[in-house]
C-alpha cells in the first residue's frame, strides 16, 4: 500500500490506556497517515465510537471501566462489519482464543514494533477493501432487482430510480436480509450523527422504501422494536427477535 492510498481518509480508533503507548502509537500513526482518536479507557471509547465514523478500532485488552473484550462486543452489536485488533500484554492461548472468536481480525501482543503494528493496520485494510469491491452491484430482494451502483429497483419491466439516501438504506437492508438492521448502525452509516431529526429523517426514508416494494407480498421491511429493521423476505416473517 503505497502512503498516498494510506491517506485516503482512514480513521482509527485507539483505546489504550498506558497513556505514553497510548500518545506514541497515536503519533506514530499520524505520521503514517492515519486519523487516529486516542481514549485511554472502555467506556470512553465506546463513547467516541458512537460520536464518530470509523475504518478500523485498536483496542487493548486491560483497560478500566470497559476491558477491550467487552467493548468488541458493544462495537460489534452496533457494526458487526468493523475490523479491529487487540493490543495486550497477554500471550495466553484462551485470551487470544477469546480475541478471535469474537471476531478480531489481528491480535498484537506487546511489546511489538510500531511499523509492526503499520504493516497489520495495512493488511487488514487490504482484506476489508477487497471484500467491498467483491460486493454484488446487483441484489435480488424478491422478485425484485436492485442495482446499488445505479441505484435502480425493478420488478418486471417497471423501474425505479431511488434517490442517494433510499438506496443506501436499502443496500444496508439487503445486506442483512431477513436479519437485524441495527438503527444506530444505519443512522451512523448514512447521516454519520444519530440525533433525533436524523432518526426521523430515517423514518420518512423508511416508510418510502415499503411503498417501493409492496408490489411483492413477500417482501416487507419490519420494525423490531428499540432496535431497528428486517428486511423480510417470504414466508420468514415475524416480529420477534
Amino acid at each position: 500500500m503505497t502512503t498516498d492510498e494510506r491517506i485516503e481518509e482512514v480513521s482509527i480508533l485507539l483505546c489504550e490506556d498506558d497513556e505514553s503507548l497510548g500518545m506514541l502509537l497515536r503519533e506514530y500513526l499520524e505520521a503514517k497517515g492515519y486519523n487516529t482518536t486516542l481514549c485511554q479507557d472502555g467506556e470512553e471509547g465506546f463513547a467516541t465510537f458512537l460520536q464518530g465514523t470509523f475504518d478500523l478500532c485498536i483496542l487493548d485488552v486491560m483497560m478500566p471501566r470497559m476491558d477491550g473484550f467487552t467493548l468488541a462486543s458493544k462495537i460489534k452489536e452496533l457494526n458487526y462489519e468493523m475490523p479491529f485488533m487487540f493490543l495486550t500484554a497477554k500471550n495466553l492461548k484462551d485470551d487470544v482464543r477469546s480475541g478471535f472468536e469474537l471476531g478480531a481480525d489481528d491480535y498484537i501482543t506487546k511489546p511489538f514494533s510500531m511499523e509492526e503494528v503499520v504493516y497489520r493496520i495495512e493488511a487488514i485494510l487490504r482484506r476489508v477493501r477487497g471484500k467491498k469491491s467483491k460486493d454484488q452491484a446487483i441484489r435480488p430482494i424478491g422478485l425484485f432487482t436492485f442495482d446499488t451502483q445505479k441505484q435502480i429497483l425493478s420488478i418486471g419491466e417497471e423501474q425505479e430510480k431511488l434517490t442517494t439516501k433510499e438506496a443506501e438504506l436499502l443496500t444496508l437492508l439487503s445486506n442483512r436480509q431477513n436479519e437485524l438492521l441495527q438503527r444506530d448502525y444505519a443512522l451512523k452509516t448514512i447521516w454519520i450523527d444519530d440525533n433525533y431529526f436524523n432518526a426521523r429523517s430515517m423514518d420518512v426514508y423508511i416508510t418510502k422504501l415499503r411503498k417501493h416494494l409492496r408490489k411483492d407480498p413477500n417482501v416487507e421491511i419490519i420494525n423490531v422494536h428499540g432496535k431497528g429493521y428486517k428486511l423480510v423476505i417470504s414466508d420468514s416473517k415475524n416480529t420477534t427477535e
